[in-house]
């Protein structure tokens, strides 16, 4: 019976783990979107990929876990440029890549 018990945790554990994968994903590809869209740049592949997970404390002292991403832009089509984001639970903690053009 806590043979069953153990591998049903286990079960929940695992699908918690990934649908917050997913979620940071999908909050990561609407975040790289966005800055693309900001920018006037292309976001190539349509896409984010991740490229990095790690324990890191959080603001309220709990560890947490901080995905990285990466994903790739181009200004004018010809040019292949990468931008990172990094995530920490939901909240974006880290970024490099298109920025908005300067108001003239």
């Amino acid at each position: 019976m806590s043979t069953l018990l153990l591998l049903m945790v286990l079960l929940v554990a695992g699908m918690a783990y990934w649908s917050a994968g997913r979620a940071a994903a999908e909050t990561a590809e609407a975040l790289g979107r966005r800055a693309c869209q900001a920018a006037g740049v292309q976001l190539l592949d349509q896409t984010v990929h991740a490229t990095g997970l790690r324990l890191r404390r959080r603001d309220d002292g709990w560890l947490g876990l901080e995905r990285q991403f990466r994903f790739e832009y181009s200004h004018d089509g010809t040019d292949r440029l990468v931008g990172r984001l990094v995530l920490l639970g939901g909240r974006l903690v880290g970024f490099s890549g298109p920025v908005a053009p300067p108001a003239t």
